[in-house]
């Protein structure tokens, strides 16, 4: 039997730690235990999780290895990553971002 791995998932100040089996796309995980993946819009225009539309971005602490043209990108370019292209493997930090219309992530707020 696979032991499950933990996911923390950080959601503005609210933190929460789900179990997910080896091998589970983040994005399902994401989505099968409630969480906002996507923005106002994307919610219902995606492209399910095939890494094309680029709305379903996060950011993960320890960032694995990229898979995906895109995710490689984003490493290169410091970028959120696609969580449909990471397999949960290894405890993760999630972090969700605050996105509005399509895939877009909004400038973080200083809080000096």
């Amino acid at each position: 039997m696979n032991e499950r791995i933990p996911v923390t998932v950080v959601d503005g100040g609210d933190e929460t730690t789900v179990e997910v089996e080896p091998g589970t796309v983040l994005r399902d995980a994401l989505l099968e235990h409630d969480f906002a993946v996507y923005g106002t819009v994307s919610q219902y225009a995606n492209c399910g999780g095939r890494g094309l539309c680029s709305t379903c971005t996060v950011e993960v602490d320890p960032a694995p290895e990229p898979t995906h043209w895109h995710d490689a990108a984003a490493v290169r370019f410091g970028y959120p990553r696609l969580s449909c292209c990471i397999e949960v493997e290894e405890p993760m930090t999630v972090g969700l971002l605050d996105k509005h219309v399509w895939g877009q992530v909004l400038p973080r707020l200083s809080t000096d």
